[in-house]
């Protein structure tokens, strides 16, 4: 259509105005979302034949192609741009056409191995706003790419490990020894909470000691960095970060133990948002296997080591900058992980794309990470994409989890669904339904109120969400889809219709 627009737009131009122009040179593109209209045409180039200002050139363009396109049902123009609105029977008339040649789908599908990851969470807090944004955009991705016929993978990698984990741990265990019981014996059972809440309790509690230690500190004529260098708390937490590396049996045990009450904890709060992973990744598995990428750069004069022992890349050509990826002491960073991560899920499903669901913070990270498997010749280097979004913030700013001002992602839905009930029942149209039946209409009208809304909004722009507005139910919103569907299906029962084909509707 939009190669039909511009050919009929060259044939105005030469009817009206005896004169040629390209037609791949006029630009047509779906309209934005603001306006009305299926494509918008750019008007200013015409002026110059019309010799008309743009709006009044866009007019007389607009009626041009509605009286050679009955297709066309209205336009609009907006300074110097005509929205083209066509009609209903257009759109009916073409997907009949593409399914009877079958282009629809073969244009869908590219039968591609793709891998989806999404979610990727740490365990030392539980999911929260930030969270269900890329939950469900992952899990939306991966669904698409599945509905078009590729064959879709979908994957997490659990950040567990590290030295925000061994907070929570540490945490944990000085309250146990301060009420002088065993470990284990404050869980979830005993606290009456989901194991992700408690452990990110443990988190809240960490850096509050920690804080009240800095502020002592200062207070007693330590300056501020010599105060974070010479706390105690963070000192024991590096220490207990050590400890598990070295395999300590009490660490590891301790450290088992939580991430088992975390892991339980987002399994449900997985369910209750209706995603799933077809394999989980774990970084206490993943963390070294960067190392044997740093030898094989090395070897291959792609990587640099110092005199320190210190290992980096230079991609200062390449417009970035000098990346280390391993440390003088031998330990690895956060990319090299990465590199030996993208190898192994490889290894595992030898993918054609791999895409990677993760905030816009981490943009330069993922330009990095492609371009040193580029230059170590990994074939899959060319099928990684970064699924950039933008991050959830509250009016008073960044959500952040160790001062516990986060949107907890269970709190969130629980509010959402007692909204739909609270709503659904003033409307009275609950007769004849069973309690179960109630609860699971409560449950899908409040799930599709949030997962529209965070859907809805583009996913590079970022997201201001103030938590003491509740999510309406009304207008352009999940329950109002809903509503239409159910509407549909009425009317398709009243008639006895159980299918209608599109042929039949036109």
């Amino acid at each position: 259509m939009f190669n039909f627009l511009k050919d009929t737009i060259a044939e105005i131009i030469l009817e009206n105005f005896q004169q040629t122009f390209n037609s791949s040179s006029i630009q047509i593109n779906a309209t934005p979302i603001d306006y009305v209209g299926d494509c918008t045409i750019v008007v200013f180039p015409f002026t110059k034949f019309s010799k008309l200002n743009p709006e009044a050139t866009g007019n007389f363009f607009g009626e041009k192609l509605m009286a050679k396109n009955s297709n066309i049902e209205s336009y609009n123009v907006v300074k110097g741009f005509l929205n083209i609105v066509f009609k209903p029977e257009f759109w009916l008339t073409e997907l009949c056409l593409a399914k009877a040649n079958k282009s629809f789908g073969q244009l869908a599908s590219t039968g591609r191995k793709v891998m989806v990851e999404y979610s990727s969470p740490n365990t030392n807090k539980p999911l929260h706003l930030g969270h269900v944004r890329n939950i469900l955009l992952g899990h939306s991705i991966a669904e698409i790419l599945k509905a078009c016929g590729n064959d879709v993978i979908k994957t997490t990698l659990v950040n567990d490990r590290g030295i925000h984990i061994c907070k929570s741990m540490l945490a944990y265990k000085k309250d146990c020894e301060k009420r002088e019981i065993r470990i284990g014996s404050i869980n979830p059972t005993t606290e009456s909470i989901k194991g992700d809440h408690l452990v990110g309790k443990y988190y809240v509690e960490f850096d509050k000691a920690y804080k009240a230690e800095i502020k002592s500190l200062i207070e007693n004529g330590v300056n501020e960095d010599d105060a974070a260098k010479n706390s105690s708390m963070m000192k024991e937490a590096q220490q207990m970060l050590l400890d598990w590396e070295a395999g300590k049996p009490e660490v590891i045990e301790l450290w088992k133990t939580m991430n088992g009450w975390v892991y339980e904890g987002f399994d449900a709060s997985y369910k209750k948002l209706g995603v799933t992973f077809d394999k989980s990744y774990y970084e206490s598995n993943t963390y070294l296997l960067g190392k044997k990428a740093v030898v094989e750069g090395l070897k291959e004069s792609v990587f640099v080591q110092d005199a320190d022992n210190s290992v980096w890349i230079d991609l200062t050509n390449d417009g970035l900058d000098r990346k280390i990826l391993q440390r003088k002491d031998g330990t690895s960073v956060y990319i090299t992980q990465d590199v030996g991560t993208a190898q192994m899920k490889y290894d595992d499903y030898k993918m054609d794309e791999s895409i990677y669901v993760v905030g816009n913070e981490q943009d330069y990270h993922f330009k990095v990470l492609q371009l040193i498997l580029k230059k170590l010749g990994k074939p899959y280097a060319d099928g990684i994409y970064h699924m950039s979004y933008g991050m959830v913030e509250l009016p008073s700013g960044k959500m952040k989890s160790r001062e516990g001002t986060v949107v907890d992602a269970d709190d969130l839905m629980a509010e959402m669904i007692d909204s739909a009930k609270q709503t659904t029942t003033a409307l009275g149209k609950l007769e004849g339904l069973s309690e179960a039946e109630k609860e699971k209409l409560f449950y899908t009208i409040g799930m599709g109120a949030l997962k529209y809304f965070l859907l809805k909004v583009d996913p590079k722009k970022k997201m201001m969400f103030n938590p003491e507005e509740s999510i309406e139910l009304q207008g352009n919103t999940g329950p109002f889809i809903q509503y239409t569907h159910a509407r549909i299906c009425s009317i398709l029962r009243n008639n006895k219709l159980e299918r209608i084909t599109l042929e039949e509707s036109i």
